[in-house]
């Protein structure tokens, strides 16, 4: 089947599903884990359905840092399962399955005199620990170089940005850069398309049952039902609201956007430790669209769960700081043209266990769960963007246990997504570079759709890369239905306020005559 994903296909798939022949399996979320498991369930064989009250990534899986780790975090607290899955999973993304959307980014932990010589002793040993993971995950050294020792010269020559009084020198590591976490998303879901699953966006499931959901669809306020011999809650934050006895806890992490010119040159990414602790470090990561992310935090979030988060000030002004505590000239409040807040779907205290006794949820471990209700509704929470794949095969396989579906094993860890190909296939395609590390294999179709239409190659905005035929193919192919979907999901320019409401106009009519097309074909 085709991988393409659109408004006339979303209709048709959805007139097939409600109150149809029941499917073997009903995926309620796409975020990644979500389209992950649709994704898993199709490649077996089996008959799938995935909703989504919103759109691909609406939650927490477009707030990450946009990084894929490999589990040195982990480590520090013991962990160790956690880190070894999160180095296998980085290697599965790096070299088999997505090695367009994903590819080693340098980071630089600069040696001020706020790193003491025994912190400094520590941080070295965990990045060799690190490399270690690497090394029992099978990821080649190719993929990802060896850490090594800077001097003050190299480390300013990395980032210059770096307030030269006092340093000492730098760490250097590698990890998993994700060109963005809501394409990964996208591909998932339109991967798991072309092997016949149906990706319906704006479809929320009310009710979940151990025969399928009672589903609306949001477009039209219409009421239905969607029949399925095995149900997947990949709800994360939401989970809760849709299987008694799930207890999610929150945790906030925000980032800053900055452009890039606030921070000068950086060729490499900085782990920038917060002062007075010995494990937390803050992320300063360039990206390729002009603009720097500055994050991350972790805060435990109380009440109701929102549908997009708001940063509050106060982790704002903490970033501002922490940055401020390396930087030659300080980065001001005014410089910060953007901000977003995700929150982590962490697995609350385990049975038996009195609720909110972690002190932090820093401190919660990263370790999904998969959970099977009385009714034989399959959840699956914790976890973390990295190890989406391995969270989702154990959901489809409590799934098949659950209802006893016919099914071989996983086959996603050597499955291709969408797009994807060998680096030096990548590296050969006749299309820009950027266009490569966002589309991959179809960059050079996307190239030639803006070539035949001069006001597709045109920029949306004018200190911005993405182009008119980026709008084009994602309604098109990737399945977005209005402007947040193309502008705050298949690109990231809603990500600076000001960016998106001086795009909205152009995403509209693209919208416009795309719906036109359509009605007149």
């Amino acid at each position: 089947m085709s991988a393409s994903l659109s408004a006339a296909r979303r209709s048709r798939e959805l007139a097939a599903s409600a109150g149809g022949p029941a499917v073997d399996v009903l995926v309620v979320g796409l975020g990644a884990t979500g389209a992950g498991a649709a994704l898993d369930a199709a490649a077996r064989g089996l008959s799938v359905v995935a909703v989504d009250a919103h759109d691909l990534a609406f939650g927490t899986s477009r707030w990450s840092s946009k990084l894929i780790h490999g589990g040195l975090r982990y480590l520090a607290s013991a962990q160790f399962g956690v880190a070894h899955e999160s180095a296998v999973e980085r290697g599965v993304l790096m070299e088999r399955t997505a090695p367009h959307l994903v590819t080693a980014q340098p980071f630089v932990l600069p040696l001020t005199p706020l790193v003491a010589r025994g912190q400094a002793a520590v941080a070295w040993a965990g990045l060799r620990a690190g490399d270690a993971l690497r090394l029992s995950a099978r990821t080649a050294r190719a993929t990802l170089p060896a850490p090594r020792r800077l001097t003050a010269v190299e480390t300013r020559r990395l980032a210059p940005v770096l307030r030269p009084g006092g340093l000492r020198g730098g760490l250097l590591s590698w990890d998993g850069r994700l060109t963005d976490d809501a394409r990964l998303v996208t591909a998932l879901a339109r991967t798991a398309a072309a092997h016949g699953a149906r990706v319906l966006t704006r479809v929320r499931a009310l009710e979940l049952t151990s025969w399928g959901a009672r589903i609306r669809d949001e477009l039209t306020g219409e009421e239905g039902e969607i029949r399925a011999r095995a149900v997947i809650n990949a709800s994360g934050v939401w989970a809760g609201g849709l299987v008694d006895g799930i207890r999610v806890r929150p945790s906030r992490g925000t980032h800053l956007v900055l452009r890039a010119e606030a921070l000068g040159p950086l060729p490499a990414g900085l782990h920038v430790p917060v002062p007075g602790e010995s494990d937390r470090f803050v992320l300063v990561l360039p990206q390729d669209d002009g603009r720097v992310y500055v994050g991350l935090t972790d805060e435990p979030v109380a009440g109701e769960v929102p549908d997009v988060p708001e940063p509050p000030e106060t982790d704002i002004g903490f970033l501002l700081d922490v940055l401020g505590s390396v930087l030659d000239a300080p980065v001001r409040r005014a410089d910060v043209v953007g901000a977003f807040a995700g929150l982590r779907p962490l697995l609350d205290a385990a049975p038996g266990t009195r609720p909110g006794a972690a002190p932090r949820t820093a401190d919660v471990s990263r370790r999904h769960a998969v959970l099977t209700s009385a009714e034989g509704v399959v959840t699956v929470v914790g976890g973390k963007l990295t190890t989406y794949r391995r969270m989702a095969e154990d959901a489809v396989d409590a799934a098949i246990a659950a209802r006893e579906l016919a099914a071989g094993p996983s086959r996603t860890a050597a499955l291709p997504l969408v797009g994807a190909a060998a680096p030096r296939v990548l590296a050969g395609l006749r299309a820009p570079g950027r266009l490569v590390r966002r589309y991959g294999t179809e960059a050079p179709a996307v190239h030639a759709l803006a070539a035949r239409d001069p006001r597709l190659g045109a920029r949306v905005l004018p200190d911005h890369p993405v182009t008119g035929v980026e709008l084009l193919w994602a309604v098109r192919h990737e399945g977005a239905l209005d402007e947040g979907d193309l502008l705050d999901r298949r690109t990231r320019i809603g990500l600076v306020p000001e960016d998106r409401a001086a795009a909205l106009a152009t995403a509209r009519s693209f919208l416009g005559e795309e719906a036109a097309r359509d009605a007149g074909s």
